[in-house]
């Protein structure tokens, strides 16, 4: 499993079966935690504020393998430029592996007879709440982060959700936790790099979107 297929796991609510209400941009953070993967493969890096793509095989995945086309189309733009194309039916492929390897199930229905919708139930929880065990415990302070806890905590932290996303006694304490993993040293320099730049592009993002909500409610 990709960072990417974990950070969707942690994003949709277990009883609707879609990404929680509210979340902003999470198809964005999404496309965040794939470059994060590539990163981890050495296959993406950062220089100079902009998206290097380095030599190396196309990933199997395909997830990936689509990814790394898009960012080596792209190759010398900010991260905030490339997270759009990257997004556009990403969470549907992560969705459709999640579904394949029984961790997830799809069920599709018609509203009102008329309008087709899909839930995303869980269909095998183990993967999910061990994963949610060990993020709390870092953020307790009693596990160290490693690449991918980090990541995700990092992103998360970009979202503002990882409170809602993930059990905490003290919610402020583990704010602040997750604000220390964000820029930490929990993984290697190229990779930490890139992280740190997608999650910038996240947070624009965000506040872009939140801005154009307050915009249209007023």
């Amino acid at each position: 499993m990709l960072v990417a297929h974990d950070l969707l796991l942690l994003l949709i609510d277990d009883e609707s079966g879609k990404v929680s209400f509210g979340m902003s941009e999470p198809d964005k953070a999404l496309a965040g935690a794939v470059l994060v993967d590539l990163a981890e493969r050495d296959l993406v890096g950062v220089a100079d504020g902009r998206l290097a793509a380095k030599p190396g095989p196309t990933p199997p995945e395909p997830v990936l393998a689509q990814a790394l086309a898009v960012v080596r189309e792209r190759d010398g733009q900010k991260p905030k430029n490339v997270l759009g194309p990257l997004a556009k039916g990403l969470r549907d492929h992560l969705a459709d592996d999640l579904v394949e390897a029984g961790i997830l199930r799809r069920d599709e229905k018609k509203v009102l007879g008329l309008f087709p919708t899909t839930r995303l139930p869980t269909a095998d929880a183990s993967r999910e709440t061990t994963l949610r065990a060990h993020l709390a415990a870092v953020l307790a302070g009693t596990a160290e982060p490693d690449g991918r806890t980090g990541a995700l905590i990092a992103l998360l932290h970009a979202m503002d959700v990882v409170t809602r996303v993930i059990p905490a006694d003290d919610k402020k304490a583990a704010k602040r936790r997750a604000k220390q993993i964000a820029v930490g040293d929990w993984a290697a320099a190229a990779v930490r790099k890139a992280v740190q730049e997608v999650q910038s592009a996240v947070m624009v993002a965000v506040i872009a979107s939140t801005g154009a909500t307050t915009a249209g409610t007023t």
